[in-house]
């Protein structure tokens, strides 16, 4: 699940860019301030299961198959990637923060 951030500048409210002469952060946060309907919270995400013909859901399928090698029978698991579903979109029991909000958040007594 790593490596979800965006690759493109500018696609996400908080993603910075860093012009010369001034700090991404400081961008990112006067373009926060400004846009009220950005929320830094994730609350979605795609799901990486799979339905297969039988509506099973699983991430992997495989199929036993019995192989005849030199007079002996094995049975060998092959694994099914045709014929697969995605799960699709699938809602997050508890918001995320997204991987490109730019501001550390840290819970600690009053500071002065």
């Amino acid at each position: 699940m790593g490596g979800s951030g965006s690759k493109v500048k500018g696609a996400w409210p908080f993603s910075g860019s860093a012009d010369a002469g001034t700090d991404g952060n400081e961008q990112s946060l006067a373009r926060l301030k400004g846009s009220r309907n950005a929320t830094p919270f994730v609350f979605t995400r795609r799901s990486s299961l799979y339905y297969d013909e039988d509506g099973d859901l699983a991430h992997e399928f495989y199929e036993e198959t019995v192989v005849t090698k030199n007079g002996r029978k094995r049975s060998k698991l092959k694994r099914i990637q045709k014929n697969l579903i995605p799960q699709g979109m699938v809602k997050l029991d508890h918001p995320c923060i997204h991987v490109d909000f730019p501001i550390v958040l840290c819970e600690g007594e009053k500071l002065q």
